[in-house]
C-alpha cells in the first residue's frame, strides 16, 4: 500500500478485521497508531499523505437488492456526476476517458454502509500476530516466495529490498494475491465521493483513477479492488499508484491487478527503496530486557547503538549482544509483560505503507518466519484484552481527575496519554512502562 499520510488516522494500534489464520482469502490489515502502544480502535479523518494507506477491511460481503431509497439516491448520485465531470476536465481527464470510466457505474448503496458500519475492533497484539504470521501464512508465504524468485531476485536486485519483506506486505495485504477486492474502484470512489463524508479526500482520489485509465494501464471495469478503493496485490490507493507504481515488466502498463504480481510487488519494492531501506537491516530483534529496566527508555525517540543498549543490559534472546545493525529503540507493544523488540531504521521505513505497530511487527515477523526464523519467544499477557473507545476516554478522565492530565479527552492514545499513565504508574509504585491496561483502568476505578 504506498501513498501520502493516511486518511485512516487512528486513536489506537488497529482497526481492521483480522484475516482467520485458517482463512488466508481474508485481507489482514490494522488501521494506524498514534504510537507504540496495543489500543486498537479505528477513527478515520480527511487528510490523506501520498504513502501506503491503512484501508477499511476489503472483506467483501454479498451484495443485497438495492431497497427503494437506493433508487433515489441513484438518481441523486447521476446528478452529482453531471457536476464533478467539469471538475474532472479541469484536472486533466478528457471526455471519453471520463464517459468510458463512468458507463455503467451506479450508487452503490453497499459501500455506503460498509463506511457508516465500521465498527471499532479491539484486538491485542498477540491476537493480531496470532493471524499475521499463522502457520498458514507463514506456508504460503515460502510457497509464494519460491514461485516467484526469479522476479523477486531481479526485483530485489534493482532496488535494494530484502525479497522477503515484499513478500510479507504481500501476505498481509491481498494474502499472496488471493484476495484483491472485486469492487468497481471508479463506482466504489465515486460513491464515496458523492456522500461527502470523507467527500474532499475520495474525490481526489476519483481524479488519480481517472488519470490511470487515461494513461492506459487498466480498463475501468478491471480497475477493481476494496470498496474503499485499495487496488491490486499489494493495495495501492490511486493517488500512491500514481506516485509509486512501476511497469518492471516492461510492458507498457503498471499492472497492479493481473495474476502476474510482478509489477505489484515491484512497485511495492520501490516504494520502500524511496523512504530509505536499508538492504540486511533487520526490522528488529526481540530482545529480553534486566530486571530493574528503566522503562522511560522504550520511547522511539530514544536511540542508541546495540552496544550502549547491551551495557544496560539488552540482550538478544541468546543472551549476546545484538549485531550492529545502527542505532535503535526499544518498543514494548504490550507493555512490560509482553515481548520486547530493539527497531531499526526498517521498522520506520515499513511503517510509511501502514502506520500501525501491530502491522509493522506483523510484516517484519512474518518475513522472519518466511526465511526460517523462530516464533516471538517472549510470553504475552494473553489474559488481558485491549480497551474498547469508551474506555479509553474513561481511563483519560480518571487519570486528569487524579492530577495526571492528558490533555484531553478523546479515546486517543497518544503520546500525553502514555506519559500521563507513566506517571500515574509512579506514583503509585507501578512498573512506568505507560501500558493503557483494563488492570490499570480498574486500579484507576
Amino acid at each position: 500500500m504506498p501513498w501520502v499520510r493516511t486518511f485512516l488516522i487512528l486513536m489506537g494500534l488497529f482497526g481492521a478485521p483480522l484475516a482467520s489464520a485458517a482463512n488466508v482469502t481474508e485481507v489482514l490489515r490494522p488501521i494506524v497508531r498514534p504510537v507504540a502502544q496495543a489500543t486498537p480502535v479505528a477513527v478515520y479523518n480527511t487528510k490523506a499523505v501520498l504513502r501506503p494507506q491503512l484501508r477499511p477491511s476489503a472483506v467483501i460481503a454479498p451484495k443485497k437488492e438495492a431497497p427503494v431509497e437506493d433508487v433515489a439516491s441513484n438518481a441523486r448520485f447521476q446528478r452529482w456526476i453531471k457536476a464533478f465531470k467539469p471538475r474532472a476536465r479541469a484536472a486533466g481527464i478528457r471526455g471519453d476517458t471520463f464517459d468510458r470510466a463512468f458507463r455503467g457505474v451506479r450508487y452503490d448503496a453497499d459501500v455506503i454502509r460498509r463506511d457508516r458500519n465500521q465498527s471499532e475492533f479491539t484486538k491485542t497484539i498477540w491476537e493480531y500476530l496470532d493471524s499475521a504470521a499463522s502457520d498458514t501464512r507463514v506456508r504460503n508465504g515460502k510457497k509464494a516466495l519460491r514461485e516467484q524468485r526469479r522476479a523477486l531476485d531481479q526485483i530485489e536486485a534493482r532496488y535494494g529490498v530484502d525479497k522477503d519483506v515484499v513478500v510479507a506486505i504481500w501476505g498481509l495485504e491481498s494474502a499472496y494475491g488471493a484476495f484483491k477486492g472485486d469492487n468497481d474502484v471508479v463506482q466504489s470512489l465515486a460513491t464515496l465521493a458523492f456522500d461527502g463524508r470523507r467527500g474532499k479526500f475520495f474525490e481526489s482520489q476519483l481524479i488519480a483513477a481517472l488519470k490511470i485509465i487515461q494513461a492506459g494501464d487498466v480498463n475501468p471495469r478491471s480497475m477493481t479492488g476494496s470498496w474503499a478503493g485499495a487496488m491490486g496485490h499489494t493495495q495501492f490507493i490511486p493517488t500512491s499508484y500514481l506516485a509509486y507504481a512501476v511497469d518492471f515488466t516492461g510492458d507498457g502498463k503498471r499492472d497492479i491487478w493481473s495474476n502476474n504480481p510482478t509489477d505489484a510487488l515491484a512497485s511495492t519494492a520501490a516504494y520502500l527503496k524511496r523512504f530509505g531501506w536499508v538492504k540486511g537491516q533487520p526490522w528488529g530483534v526481540e530482545v529480553k530486557l534486566p530486571r530493574g529496566f528503566n522503562y522511560a527508555l522504550a520511547n522511539r525517540k530514544i536511540r542508541k547503538s546495540p552496544a550502549e543498549w547491551g551495557r544496560l543490559g539488552v540482550k538478544d534472546m541468546s543472551g549476546a549482544t545484538v549485531p550492529n545493525y545502527g542505532s535503535a529503540s526499544i518498543l514494548l507493544p504490550a507493555g512490560g509483560n509482553g515481548a520486547a523488540f530493539m527497531i531499526f531504521k526498517n521498522f520506520s521505513v515499513i511503517e510509511r505503507y501502514n502506520t500501525a505497530d501491530a502491522y509493522v511487527i506483523g510484516v517484519g515477523h512474518l518475513s522472519d518466519r518466511i526465511t526460517g526464523g523462530p516464533k516471538i519467544q517472549a510470553k504475552w499477557p494473553r489474559g488481558d484484552r485491549a480497551l474498547t473507545f469508551k474506555e479509553r476516554k474513561e481511563l483519560q478522565r480518571r487519570l486528569t481527575r487524579n492530577g495526571f492530565n492528558t490533555q484531553g479527552v478523546d479515546g486517543k492514545i497518544g503520546p500525553l496519554t502514555i506519559e500521563a499513565v507513566r506517571a500515574y504508574q509512579r506514583s503509585a509504585g507501578l512498573a512506568p512502562d505507560g501500558y493503557p491496561s483494563l488492570t490499570l483502568l480498574k486500579r484507576l476505578r
